[in-house]
């Protein structure tokens, strides 16, 4: 199959795409924009920062966009009728205020497709911290907790779903609880929890492995759960859950279209409720997802341990400190993701990490 049949899979779909910008690398609107546009969906960018490169070099030069920016930006397209966008997709906001405007601007999309149920959809991912702490400021969890009803699909990590749920997740057993309240709580038709490590909650699973968790209500508000199993990589990438988001974007919207005008045009797709974890739309499309990512990750390991081979980590002139910093710069801009030239993983993934019904 060619490129471009593998590409028509996907239907056409115009996205807005919310999220930071950054001159070198590919993480936040750099990584998702180029993503979509590589499976054929239009992408209109606002960009929430405008930064030389990531923050994980542990220096940046440049500057975060306001609230009110932010939202000008959004009446310049309203006012040229440039809103007939199928998809929201929102990332990281640099304040509490922008977390408000991400979700006027939502909720003035959502009205605009009334009457046509199916014909919006908003992924929202409520990038708020990780690894047990916040990196953003305190205000901008409520604002979060004030949108995401609003959303159709949330992508938390752990981390963030401890904070939307309230809960502590130290076993399986709170995973479920967390998913089913955050469902609960904010009415959430779809959601799914990335990067969880069973072997750290008390499972059998095997250590080195990557648990993506999936849902999709049911009409009682109960959860469709799934899993699907990854190997985990040793390295620190960034824009990862970047490219997951965008990728889901596609992928979902490639799913549900397979599954009939139907579910189409249901409101948020949600799939009847005879319809297993395992084939839901939101499971296939992160088969495809995680299949697409892993290729792209394994090539960028390999660029990665290529590049620090043939660079000098040798600084003269430097004292210890600033050597141990230079050498941080030096594998952190090695290990930035190699999309480009792995673009056919995007296109074409081979489906190696199939979804199964989630049980604790």
């Amino acid at each position: 199959m060619s490129s471009s049949e593998e590409r028509d899979d996907v239907p056409e779909t115009k996205v807005l795409a919310i999220a930071s910008h950054v001159c070198y690398g590919f993480v936040g609107n750099t990584m998702a924009t180029y993503v979509m546009q590589s499976l054929g969906c239009e992408v209109a960018a606002i960009n929430t920062v405008h930064f030389s490169n990531h923050t994980g070099y542990r220096q940046v030069k440049g500057t975060k966009t306001s609230a009110e920016e932010i939202r000008n930006l959004y009446e310049g397209l309203t006012q040229s009728y440039l809103t007939d966008f199928d998809v929201l997709l929102s990332g990281y906001a640099p304040s509490a205020a922008a977390v408000e405007v991400v979700g006027d601007i939502a909720q003035d999309l959502i009205r605009r497709a009334e009457g046509k149920p199916g014909s919006f959809f908003w992924v929202l991912d409520p990038v708020m911290g990780d690894l047990g702490r916040l990196y953003v400021a305190e205000d901008v969890v409520p604002a979060y907790k004030k949108i995401i009803h609003h959303a159709d699909l949330i992508l938390p990590n752990q981390f963030e779903a401890e904070t939307l749920s309230g809960i502590k997740i130290s076993t399986t057993s709170d995973l479920t609880k967390a998913i089913t309240l955050i469902h609960k709580i904010y009415s959430i038709p779809h959601l799914i929890v990335t990067s969880v490590q069973l072997s750290n909650l008390g499972s059998t699973a095997p250590s080195g492995m990557m648990t993506i968790i999936g849902s999709t209500v049911r009409s009682d508000g109960s959860p469709r759960l799934f899993r699907v199993d990854i190997s985990a990589l040793e390295c620190n990438f960034n824009g990862t859950g970047d490219m997951f988001a965008a990728l889901t974007v596609a992928r979902l919207r490639e799913a549900v279209f397979a599954a009939g005008p139907s579910l189409r045009n249901t409101k948020s797709w949600i799939s009847p409720d005879d319809v297993s974890p395992t084939e839901l739309p939101l499971a296939k499309s992160t088969e495809k997802v995680l299949s697409s990512m892993h290729a792209v990750l394994l090539k960028t390991m390999e660029a990665r341990k290529a590049e620090l081979a043939a660079t000098d980590n040798t600084f003269v002139e430097l004292t210890d400190e600033q050597q141990q910093f230079r050498e941080h710069l030096r594998r952190t801009k090695a290990s930035e993701v190699r999309l480009i030239r792995n673009v056919r993983f995007l296109r074409n993934p081979i489906v190696t990490f199939k979804a199964q019904e989630w049980t604790e």
